[in-house]
C-alpha cells in the first residue's frame, strides 16, 4: 500500500517548532526579519510573496517588502541589496525571480551576502554544500531531505534518480542525496532512454516541469516518488510532473501535488531565516 507524504502536515509541525525558537530569540532581543525584493508585477511571484509573508507572520518572523517597477535599473536594485546587506536588523534577503530581462540575474543573486542568502543560491553556499560544510541549503531540496527524515525513508546505498538539473532544485538535490549516501543519477532533456534509468531507481525526484511526465511504466514496484513539479493545465487544475493516479499504485511513498513539496519549501525558507538570525 502506497503511503502519501503529507508536506502540509510536516510543514505545520516545523512551523510550530520554529515559532518556539523565534519566541526564545525575541526574549534575547533578536527579532528575526526577512526582506523580500520583487521587481515588476509577475502575478505568480505576487502569490509566492504573499504566501511567504503569511508564513512569516505565523511564526513571528518580521517581513519587509521592497517592490520595484518593471523598468527599475540594475544599479538601483544592487544599491538596495547592498543597503540590506549592511542592515543588522535584516537577517535574510530573498530576491524573487523571475527578474526583468535587463537585469543580470546572476549578478543580482551573487550580490546578496552569503550570510543572508536564505534561498541558498549564492556560490559560497552552493560550494559549502558540495564539500559538506554547514551552509544555507536551497529550500526545495532541503524540504525533501526533511521529508525523508520524517518518514524514515532509507537513502543510504539507494539508487536515486533526479529528473532535472536546475540551479534551484536539480543541482543542489544531487549534493543533498550524495550527502545522504545515495547513488545519484541525473537525467535531463538530453538524456537518452530515461525510462530504462528510472525503472532501476529506488527513489525518483521529478523536477522537470512537464505535466505527468513520470508514467507507471517508468517506475519499479516500491519506489519512492517525490514530485516537485507544479504545472497549470488548460482547465485551470494543477498537476505535478508525475502521473499520480497511476504511479501511486506502484510506489511505496509518493508526494501529492499540491500539498507535498510546496509547503515544505516555504517551511525551510523560514527555517533558514531563523538560522541566519541565530548566527
Amino acid at each position: 500500500m502506497c503511503e502519501i507524504i503529507d508536506g502540509k502536515l510536516l510543514a505545520k509541525k516545523i512551523r510550530k517548532e520554529l515559532k518556539e525558537e523565534v519566541n526564545t530569540l525575541k526574549k534575547d532581543g533578536i527579532n528575526p526579519k526577512l526582506a523580500v525584493i520583487m521587481v515588476g508585477n509577475n502575478p505568480a511571484s505576487s502569490v509566492y510573496v504573499r504566501n511567504k509573508s503569511k508564513a512569516c507572520e505565523k511564526v513571528g518572523i518580521e517581513f519587509e517588502e521592497f517592490l520595484f517597477d518593471e523598468n527599475e535599473t540594475e544599479e538601483k536594485l544592487l544599491e538596495t541589496i547592498e543597503k540590506l546587506n549592511n542592515d543588522d536588523s535584516i537577517h535574510g534577503i530573498l530576491l524573487q525571480s523571475p527578474l526583468p530581462k535587463h537585469i543580470n540575474i546572476n549578478k543580482a543573486f551573487n550580490s546578496i551576502s552569503p550570510k543572508k542568502d536564505v534561498d541558498g543560491f549564492h556560490p559560497v553556499n552552493v560550494g559549502k554544500l558540495s564539500i559538506g560544510e554547514d551552509s544555507f541549503i536551497s529550500c526545495t531540496p532541503y524540504g525533501i531531505v526533511k521529508m525523508f527524515e520524517e518518514y524514515n525513508i532509507e537513502t543510504e546505498g539507494k539508487n536515486a534518480v533526479i529528473l532535472g538539473r536546475s540551479n534551484i532544485v536539480g543541482k543542489p538535490m544531487i549534493q543533498c542525496m550524495l550527502n545522504k549516501n545515495a547513488t545519484v543519477t541525473v537525467c535531463h532533456s538530453k538524456t537518452k532512454n530515461i525510462e530504462e534509468i528510472t525503472r532501476k531507481a529506488d527513489i525518483i525526484i521529478a523536477a522537470i516541469g512537464k505535466p505527468k511526465f513520470v508514467k507507471e511504466n517508468m517506475v519499479k514496484d516500491g519506489a519512492v516518488i517525490i514530485d516537485v513539479g507544479i504545472n497549470r493545465m488548460d482547465d485551470g487544475s494543477i498537476c505535478g510532473d508525475v502521473d499520480f493516479e497511476n504511479v501511486s499504485k506502484k510506489a511505496s511513498y509518493i508526494t501529492p501535488v499540491p500539498g507535498g513539496v510546496g509547503p515544505m519549501t516555504i517551511a525551510m525558507l523560514l527555517n533558514n531565516v531563523v538560522k541566519a538570525a541565530k548566527k
